[in-house]
């Protein structure tokens, strides 16, 4: 049964209750989660749940289910599929921290920093097995395929990002390729199992797969974008995280190409030291602004999510797909 639909000619005003529109499928969502992660080992277990069940917005799992739904497949093997890109983003979640040295998650502290480094990595390296080991399970080589290689691909991208970091020659174009490997290639995979569960044909599976690797490019800008503009506590995790590792994100990479030289020769050494202090970030956050960073990475997001909604002009005009284009218009329309 579908959800009730939600018309959006006015995205601004619509989007804001979209994912209450999903509730029954967020409910069974919880439950499949729950039900597919267990190892015989108790530690995975409570390790994996403090990840699983930390929080978290569940769009992954949420667009295998929408993807399938589109494509007339609406049973519980959709949601039993749904678990295996959400338990792909908690293992990576648990990595980055790791790698990034992060100091709160969802509003917690970080895995890592509760058992451990080598611990983290092992449960980590669990998820990512029990997913692709879920993924093999329907039948159909090509989903478990599509699964391996976005973990092939998020894997890059966090390695370039590392090599990258604290480098000011970093442009527009590493960035793109960046976020497409570490984010978008899984939000993209996750629509694309969806429409290969339900057996359509392959330029439905590949209008879903672009759908979202253009809205896992938007959500990855508005992401950085939050990094400088959010309430740390609605957000989950401390403001100018990425700034304090070195990330250069495309607000960043305006900023370096439009500053003058005496902000941006001040712009380096606040990015090369870590640790920003407020003073350092409120003055980062103002040289965003001022060069029209965080404008440009917006426009660029909205104009991602436009690209997005016409990848699936394919399908008839029915209730997912104008869920879909709202899912679309929440993600650039989020806070957190």
């Amino acid at each position: 049964m579908e959800a009730s639909p939600v018309k959006l000619s006015d995205h601004g005003s619509k989007v804001k209750g979209i994912l209450d529109s999903f509730q029954p499928d967020f409910e069974k969502i919880e439950q499949v989660l729950s039900r597919h992660f267990a190892s015989h080992i108790p530690f995975v277990n409570e390790v994996s749940r403090y990840i699983i069940f930390a929080g978290g917005k569940r769009l992954r799992p949420l667009l295998t289910v929408c993807a399938a739904r589109l494509c007339g497949r609406d049973d519980d093997a959709v949601f039993n599929l749904s678990a295996v890109p959400e338990y792909l983003h908690a293992a990576s979640l648990l990595h980055d921290d790791v790698v990034d040295g992060g100091v709160m998650r969802r509003g917690k502290s970080p895995a890592y920093k509760i058992w451990g480094n080598k611990a983290t990595v092992l449960v980590g390296d669990f998820l990512y097995g029990r997913a692709i080991e879920l993924a093999s399970r329907f039948g159909d080589t090509r989903i478990a395929e599509a699964i391996a290689e976005a973990v092939a691909l998020m894997s890059e991208g966090e390695i370039i990002q590392l090599l990258q970091a604290k480098t000011p020659s970093y442009g527009e174009e590493t960035y793109l390729e960046i976020i497409n490997r570490k984010t978008a290639s899984l939000i993209s995979a996750s629509c694309k199992i969806g429409a290969l569960l339900a057996g359509v044909e392959k330029s439905e599976v590949q209008a879903l797969s672009d759908y979202g690797l253009y809205m896992g490019q938007a959500f990855q800008m508005i992401d950085d974008i939050l990094d400088y503009t959010a309430d740390a506590g609605e957000l989950g995790k401390a403001i100018g995280t990425d700034l304090a590792e070195g990330k250069i994100t495309l607000p960043l990479v305006v900023a370096i190409e439009k500053a003058s030289s005496k902000e941006k020769k001040r712009l380096l050494q606040v990015l090369s030291g870590g640790n920003p202090s407020k003073k350092e970030l409120v003055w980062v956050k103002d040289l965003l602004i001022n060069t029209g960073g965080l404008d440009y990475t917006r426009s660029q997001a909205k104009a991602l999510v436009r690209l997005a909604c016409e990848s699936l002009e394919t399908f008839a005009p029915l209730e997912t797909k104008d869920l879909l284009h709202g899912l679309a218009w929440f993600v650039l329309e989020r806070h957190k």
